[in-house]
């Protein structure tokens, strides 16, 4: 009986276990599949349906020919962006776990805090025919302000909106890598005359690798599914991003299919990337 007793304690116990091992994971379950698995899938099946709610390929081939050209020029965008803000991400992170400068990384959290519609807002009139920019540099008066270049609406416009609004969370994720970095080490490398770039380069930017790639996913599917600032920025009169092709589909065109093609476009465009993230977030 005592045996007997003790079995069935155990199994209760596990049994409990279990139960609570469910109830604590079923809320971030449950967010998971409401708001990203269920919405994907009925994008997948609406991608392949027509207005009849025929099975069709059709909504792909029109996509493909209508939109390869900014199929190419997003990933261009969001690839040169990518570069540039973990190379400046790498280059301040390290600068700063040398020589701690409190204003420097408060003025570079910024963007953290500031939403993409009011970046594009703000960098439409910064970067504007007449706006900020080219309005302080006409005041020099070094430079005609009739003939000054619009950033803006350009493809340089583009990048540089969007380097400055990721720059604050890949700041964030490198920079808590490389103060996680033994200073031990760094100190071996300054006495054998190693420099700040070259610690950078050489010493936190390998150790920190992992962390990096990782902020490269994030920051590379943030960009990708950006709307709010190629709205604004973006040249009406040349290639778009793909959000904004699906916004003309879904607004303008009301093609359901159509714009659910684009999405899942862009979604297995991404889709190596989160694959990636997601074998990192396992491992650690």
């Amino acid at each position: 009986m005592p045996k007997s007793n003790d079995k069935t304690i155990g199994a209760s116990s596990s049994l409990l276990r279990w139960l609570a091992g469910v109830g604590m994971i079923a809320p971030a379950t449950l967010i998971v599949v409401g708001l990203f698995v269920y919405p994907f899938m009925d994008s997948l099946i609406g991608s392949f349906q027509n207005a009849k709610s025929q099975w069709t390929l059709d909504n792909y081939l029109y996509v493909i020919d209508t939109y390869h050209n900014d199929f190419l020029y997003t990933l261009v965008i969001c690839l040169v962006s990518l570069v540039l803000v973990l190379a400046l991400a790498a280059l301040l992170a390290g600068w700063l776990r040398l020589k701690a400068d409190p204003f420097v990384e408060f003025l570079f959290k910024i963007p953290l805090f500031v939403p993409f519609v009011v970046v594009g807002h703000a960098m439409r009139v910064f970067l504007a025919p007449h706006g900020t920019l080219n309005s302080l540099l006409a005041s020099t008066g070094w430079f005609n302000p009739d003939v000054m270049p619009s950033v803006a609406f350009s493809t340089t416009g583009l990048i540089v909106a969007l380097v400055w609004k990721n720059i604050g969370l890949t700041l964030l994720l490198v920079m808590g890598a490389f103060r996680g970095i033994n200073s031990s080490y760094l100190e071996a490398a300054r006495n054998t005359g190693a420099g700040g770039f070259r610690l950078i380069k050489d010493m936190m930017i390998p150790m920190s690798w992992g962390t990096i790639s990782v902020a490269g996913v994030l920051t590379f599917t943030s960009m990708i599914g950006n709307f709010s600032i190629p709205a604004m920025l973006g040249d009406a009169g040349g290639s778009q991003m793909l959000m904004i092709d699906l916004y003309y589909e879904l607004v303008y065109r009301h093609d359901s299919g159509a714009a659910n093609a684009i999405g899942v476009v862009s979604y297995i465009a991404s889709m190596g990337a989160a694959i990636y993230y997601v074998k990192k977030v396992a491992k650690s």
